[in-house]
């Protein structure tokens, strides 16, 4: 029996097909996050780039979402230890840190719908920029929680 890649293969060297089946499709590095000014500390909100469909937590234009969203970042493996904002279940952070998938993750369930069973997805939980006024009205803790503290 063969060890799955994401356990062989480095993040460094894995194929573009490897790298992007690691995103769960949770959505959380989709939200918007506050940094204060003074203090540096990361606040999370639950308003969602404007590309996000709320209900799915799948990206509506992925492939032109860095012509129509300035910010939006492709991750890359060099990146990734320095990214403070990552949820810390996301694969790509866990895999950095010499941790596994979680139990839950799509690669090792076969389902998509897990992340939403396991409480990890921002699907329901996320409102639109485009209806959302001021970011600091929308300050929430859970997607910078664990799966099993941010039900």
């Amino acid at each position: 029996m063969t060890a799955p890649f994401w356990e062989t293969t480095p993040l460094t060297e894995m194929t573009t097909e490897q790298w992007e089946s690691l995103c769960d499709g949770c959505g959380r590095c989709c939200l918007h996050k506050l940094r204060d000014d003074d203090t540096e500390e990361l606040h999370y909100t639950s308003v969602a780039c404007r590309l996000l469909d709320v209900k799915t937590c799948q990206c509506t234009d992925y492939a032109q979402r860095h012509r129509k969203v300035q910010d939006c970042i492709t991750l890359t493996p060099e990146m990734i230890p320095e990214l403070d904002w990552l949820p810390p279940d996301c694969a790509y952070r866990r895999l950095s840190e010499g941790r596994g998938l979680p139990q839950w993750h799509p690669l090792l369930t076969h389902t998509a719908q897990s992340v939403i069973t396991a409480g990890e997805s921002a699907a329901g939980r996320c409102i639109s920029e485009r209806r959302a006024g001021a970011l600091e009205d929308y300050i929430v803790r859970w997607p910078g929680l664990p799966a099993e503290e941010s039900l």
